[in-house]
């Protein structure tokens, strides 16, 4: 394991019960940190952070980012020195169908924590994680980049890019106080890897389907998506709040964690690699559906050059351990040892 600075740290995650929370709580329990989360229960069954015990691991509290009261509770109680906010209504479709919901989620929750935080004196620094959505649609750019217009056709789209704007005021407003956090955002693209099990996402469908001996029914094949492994936006999480930790004031900004320009393929490309290995078959659902952007890509060249991070899996590699995950967990292998051999090829790719 490579030393680190979160060795000792107090770390607080919101929505730490969740795909991405769950990982990185397994990850900086790795590196050595004091780990606490803040999140709902989880809501899928199967729960990669019940099945990976990631509870053995975390000081967890039970509470809704949309009650300040609690949230203010959890940094006060836990102190933490950074926090890595990842508690969202995550996606899109149920943006539609529950667009206040997710407003007050994504929206109001933000502003919850960051109020927490002004008001804490221990918290030095924060990662506010919102989405590659965050960007008005621009069917002309080879990658979105952070200077980019945000915007948002449908309701998660627009929360992100709220939730981003509040972020930004938040750190113009009260960033200058005598001891405030330094706040930075992280837009990644599209995350696959073991142990989703969310709604309406293409793996987790994919999977059910298989499990049901039925065709997935694919509702935009033609759709690109910046696809990566989770411990690529994970990595970056990280290396950006190390900057934070270590006061490097230029890095409380807004950045981009996506794959290589190659990576950014259509969804019917990633049906074809992964259906074979989740042995399944996919068809085209052609039922009206909501309106979805038709191409997403992020251009990471500032975090290239400014934080030294790229991505190490390429896609086909992270399609590969996806799929592995998956058939490994459903053949009873321990999802938490899956997890830390996953983490500790990633820190290995990363040394080389």
């Amino acid at each position: 394991m490579r030393s680190s600075r979160y060795a000792g740290r107090r770390v607080l995650i919101t929505g730490h019960t969740g795909f991405k929370g769950s990982w990185l709580s397994l990850w900086l329990s790795r590196l050595g940190a004091r780990v606490s989360g803040f999140a709902l229960a989880p809501d899928t069954e199967p729960s990669l952070y019940v099945a990976a015990r990631v509870d053995e691991r975390v000081d967890s509290m039970i509470g809704d980012i949309r009650d300040a009261d609690r949230v203010a509770e959890a940094v006060a109680g836990f102190a933490p020195e950074i926090v890595f906010h990842l508690a969202a209504q995550p996606l899109v479709r149920r943006g539609y169908a529950e667009p206040l919901h997710t407003f007050a989620t994504n929206v109001m929750g933000t502003a919850n924590l960051l109020d927490a935080v002004r008001r804490s004196g221990s918290v030095k620094a924060v990662v506010v994680v919102t989405s590659d959505k965050c960007y008005r649609e621009d069917t002309n750019t080879f990658g979105y980049r952070e200077t980019d217009p945000l915007g948002g056709h449908d309701p998660y789209a627009a929360s992100k890019a709220a939730a981003e704007l509040v972020t930004s005021a938040w750190r113009a407003s009260f960033g200058n106080c005598p001891g405030a956090a330094l706040i930075a955002t992280a837009r990644a693209g599209n995350v696959i890897g073991g142990g989703d099990w969310a709604s309406d996402r293409l793996i987790p469908d994919l999977w059910r389907a298989a499990r049901s001996k039925r065709p997935a029914l694919i509702r935009n094949p033609a759709a690109v998506r910046p696809w990566q492994h989770v411990l690529e936006p994970l990595s970056g999480y990280l290396l950006l709040g190390e900057r934070l930790l270590g006061g490097d004031a230029e890095a409380a900004d807004a950045w981009n964690f996506g794959p290589a320009l190659a990576d950014m393929e259509s969804v019917e490309k990633l049906c074809q690699s992964m259906c074979p290995r989740l042995g399944v078959e996919w068809r085209y659902d052609r039922t009206p559906q909501p309106r979805e952007a038709a191409v997403l890509r992020l251009d990471s060249s500032k975090a290239a050059m400014r934080l030294g991070w790229r991505p190490r899996f390429s896609l086909d590699e992270a399609i590969a351990l996806t799929g592995d995950w998956y058939a490994r967990f459903d053949a009873g292998e321990d999802p938490r040892g899956l997890c830390i051999e996953r983490i500790e090829r990633y820190e290995q790719c990363r040394r080389r």
